[in-house]
């Protein structure tokens, strides 16, 4: 995976028109399947790289730095593209040997129902949400089955899904992240592959570690990563207005010293929790080595990093000036898709700090009902 400063500076150029139409530019998208991050995890026999989660990381924040809308894209179907090694060989083969790089999108939450037919399964449902739909080519869509039995994950071509074109929301505008339907879509059984056995880390064929990690160990990495290169985007704009601010000093600019904190404290931040991001990616590069432990410590760190993260861009812009926040500038954007990123439910660190105290604070399975906060104090 490559990421210069050829598709950073595209990236960034184009933002602006990509926030208006709600869909990334095409000759970004483009660059992104050159860089690599559709391929980035893919299996080496077709052609993938079985890339590392730390590489990643530092792709899809140097990405964001530009543009947060077009990482969170790359992000996403980088690691889409890592659950294609769960299909068997006969469904990887088909989306990995069309020649072009697919961007592939999809929702994990079962939000469809699938029937058995002769030779698969037939698929209907609606999906929220679903980002770069627009540029994609195959989705990987999750639905239940009949009985109770297990949620699968389907693989469809993106020509068999109608979108509704409703993506309205404040910040990540470009992601163009639609609602899809799917109505009684047949899929082979060589498309889809048991949910539980991405989430244990279970691959159909694979030996590779990035194949082997639990998935609850990395699904975050693929939401915070981009968050990452938004603050430190931010930061950069910031720095700027505080530097030309500093070069003509007058009496109705910030006090050195509040310059000063924002900047130190900010960026002290910022370097935090890309620490604890590269401390999970490198415990997901572990692949099956990776423990329930491991686990629970890396939904704490990325929830926590992300926490981190949204609070330094809120302090950066309170600190950016009334200008700082007018429309034609970039500094308002950055806000906006940080703040977006961060109300993904993914995120909450609440649901992470239930997960961590699991086995800490309580037996497993056995969290209180309610407790009364300070009543032993």
């Amino acid at each position: 995976m490559i990421v210069d400063d050829e598709l950073t500076s595209r990236a960034a150029a184009a933002a602006i028109a990509a926030e208006e139409r709600r869909t990334l530019d095409s000759a970004v998208v483009a660059d992104l399947r050159r860089a690599g991050f559709a391929r980035h995890f893919a299996p080496a026999s077709l052609g993938g790289d079985e890339g590392s989660f730390a590489e990643l990381v530092r792709g899809v924040a140097t990405l964001g730095a530009a543009c947060p809308a077009t990482a969170w894209c790359a992000s996403l179907t980088a690691h889409l593209g890592r659950m294609v090694a769960f299909l068997p060989p006969g469904g990887q083969r088909e989306i990995w040997a069309g020649g072009d790089d697919p961007l592939l999108v999809g929702s994990l939450a079962s939000f469809g129902a699938a029937v058995p037919v002769d030779g698969g399964w037939t698929v209907s449902g609606r999906w929220p949400y679903i980002s770069g739909i627009d540029h994609a080519g195959w989705a990987l869509l999750c639905a239940t089955l009949p009985d109770d039995e297990p949620a699968r994950v389907f693989a469809l071509p993106v020509a068999s899904l109608t979108a509704d074109l409703g993506w309205d929301i404040i910040g990540m505008r470009a992601t163009g992240s639609h609602n899809v339907t799917v109505t009684d879509v047949f899929v082979p059984e060589a498309r889809t592959f048991a949910r539980d056995d991405l989430l244990a880390g279970r691959p159909a064929s694979s030996v590779a570690d990035c194949h082997r990690t639990p998935l609850e160990a990395a699904n975050l990495l693929s939401f915070a990563a981009p968050l990452l290169g938004a603050a430190e985007g931010a930061l950069g704009l910031w720095t700027a207005y505080a530097t030309a601010k500093a070069a003509a000093w007058n009496p109705t600019v910030p006090s050195a010293s509040t310059m000063a904190i924002t900047l130190a404290r900010t960026s002290g931040e910022i370097d935090a929790a890309r620490l604890l991001l590269e401390r999970a990616a490198d415990v997901c590069d572990r692949g099956a080595a990776v423990t329930p432990d491991d686990v629970a410590r890396n939904t704490r760190d990325i929830s926590l990093a992300a926490e981190i993260l949204t609070a330094a861009v809120n302090r950066l812009a309170a600190a950016a000036g009334t200008s700082g926040l007018s429309q034609g500038q970039p500094m308002q954007r950055f806000w906006r898709d940080a703040n977006t990123i961060a109300s993904h439910i993914a995120l909450r660190f609440e649901m992470a700090a239930l997960g961590y105290a699991e086995g800490r604070l309580w037996e497993p399975g056995k969290a209180p009902g309610s407790m009364l906060v300070g009543a032993d104090w």
